[in-house]
């Protein structure tokens, strides 16, 4: 039976790139894994076909030879098989993705004794709506792991130290055949550190680390809102093999305000000013969240009305200014009357100019005019 083409294979131009190669190369390995096609000679038959297209096609001589030559350019390409120096970057390829590293008894990686980096940790804190405008210093109380001082993150109690685990040999992992592959697993029995502990520290149980509660304050800049994050470096928890820790990441929760509403670095409030104040304008007191502030209300103001009260917001936390405020106007109408206020009213309708009392007619006109 001839043999296919290496290009056609993997599905790929002859002209594709080396990520092309390796990226086509990973999705039929996964599909055709005997791992997720068990009892499938066929499926394992692809899979096989694939990694020797692929132990070609990513080697430049390699390629240069089959593009030239063809199949009798790489004579020893299905003889060579699965080679570990051939597939040294399998792992790589296929990642973590069937709980296992190192393939086809490579064993060139050995990750367990390299330096890692520790985890990022999360602390959630509530704050006030002016300690998020104007900033603060806030002292929290965060857990973490840190090496234990007895035993130095060995786990082991002092003078006893460790034993090679009997399981793997000291390795970390054990190899196991599997269909036509040789798989290498993490010890089940070391965890993959390949030492037992023959006296398990007293202190932290064996395992090493401790959890304690760091107390640690937080600068809180002015002008941080809901859901901003604060990055303290190395706060998290502990790298492993001497790798450094993680950082801490504060997330900020702000208490609303009773009476403004933020948007941005922009504040808003509604402001209820009486039909006699909006008529005949009046000069009223706003708050804000500093010192009080007198808006005067110009005569003939309409219910909605805005005002903007510039530079007195919220700052920008990255600088450039404050946001403002922007009152907006409530024109209320008085629910209850007394009999000299009714009085004084119905002086008032009746004296208003006709422009301010549309007819019946001109009112049906308009409404006419918004449904069609």
């Amino acid at each position: 039976m001839a043999k296919r083409d290496y290009y056609e294979i993997l599905g790929i131009g002859r002209d594709s790139g080396d990520g092309q190669v390796k990226s086509a190369y990973r999705k039929l390995a996964l599909q055709h894994h005997p791992d997720r096609n068990p009892d499938n000679p066929d499926a394992e038959e692809r899979f096989k076909e694939a990694a020797e297209a692929y132990s070609v096609l990513s080697d430049p001589q390699k390629r240069a030879a089959y593009d030239r030559f063809g199949h009798a350019g790489v004579p020893g390409a299905a003889a060579q098989g699965f080679d570990p120096n051939t597939f040294s970057d399998f792992g790589d390829i296929l990642g973590d993705f069937f709980g296992f590293g190192d393939l086809f008894g490579g064993g060139g990686r050995n990750r367990r004794n390299r330096a890692q980096r520790g985890e990022d940790l999360r602390y959630d804190l509530e704050i006030g709506f002016e300690d998020a405008v104007f900033g603060m210093t806030a002292e929290i109380q965060a857990p973490r792991m840190e090496a234990c001082d007895r035993c130095r993150a060995t786990g082991a109690e002092p003078g006893s130290g460790s034993t090679t685990c009997p399981t793997c040999n000291g390795k970390g992992q054990i190899l196991y055949q599997q269909s036509f592959l040789s798989v290498r697993r993490t010890c089940h029995t070391c965890n993959g550190n390949g030492q037992i502990v023959r006296n398990p520290c007293r202190q932290c149980h064996g395992q090493g680390y401790r959890q304690v509660v760091r107390k640690l304050k937080v600068n809180i800049p002015a002008g941080v809102d809901d859901g901003n994050r604060l990055r303290l470096s190395q706060e998290g928890q502990p790298g492993a093999n001497g790798g450094p820790s993680g950082d801490l990441y504060v997330v900020l929760k702000v208490k609303e305000h009773a009476f403004f509403e933020r948007q941005g670095t922009d504040l808003h409030c509604t402001i209820p000013v009486n039909v006699g104040q909006a008529a005949l304008g009046a000069e009223i007191e706003i708050p804000t969240l500093e010192e009080p502030y007198r808006l005067k209300i110009p005569e003939s103001t309409q219910n909605g009305a805005q005002f903007r009260l510039r530079h007195r917001g919220v700052p920008s936390v990255n600088g450039g200014g404050r946001g403002d405020i922007h009152v907006h106007i409530e024109v209320q109408v008085p629910s209850k009357l007394t009999r000299e206020q009714r009085r004084l009213f119905e002086q008032l309708r009746d004296t208003l100019p006709a422009e301010n009392q549309p007819s019946e007619k001109s009112l049906l006109g308009k409404v006419k005019d918004y449904f069609m």
